[in-house]
């Protein structure tokens, strides 16, 4: 049994910087590709944000790049996302994804609850 745990959204105004932190726990064999998604109010859909790989492979949003940087602990099963000179069109709920595999080799897919991101004026 696995949960990832999110903290850090808040509000904050334009150009302003937020760093969420996503922590996994439980029963962790392979800690493999994580990442971040995001769902603005007016979408239905969780729009990918930042990807990284086991081995430190980074992809990003064309619209988040050169602001915002995903990286990982590894020792302390968690990922970051910093996120830099915020604009009012990032305002979603961020929500983390990591995959996991327990030690038969099996993968699973596991979702953070979601953290709110506000970005005023």
């Amino acid at each position: 049994q696995v949960q990832l745990v999110e903290s850090g959204g808040g509000l904050v105004q334009s150009g302003g910087s937020l760093r969420l932190s996503c922590a996994a726990s439980g029963s962790i064999f392979s800690l493999n590709d994580m990442g971040w998604y995001r769902q603005a109010t007016a979408n239905q859909q969780r729009d990918l944000v930042a990807t990284i790989t086991s081995g430190g492979l980074t992809n990003y949003a064309d619209s988040v790049k050169g602001r915002f940087t995903i990286s990982r602990d590894n020792a302390k099963n968690t990922v970051f996302l910093q996120m830099n000179s915020l604009k009012p069109e990032d305002t979603a709920v961020y929500y983390c994804k990591a995959i996991i595999g327990d030690s038969r080799g099996y993968t699973f897919q596991y979702w953070g609850q979601g953290t709110q991101v506000t970005v005023s004026s």
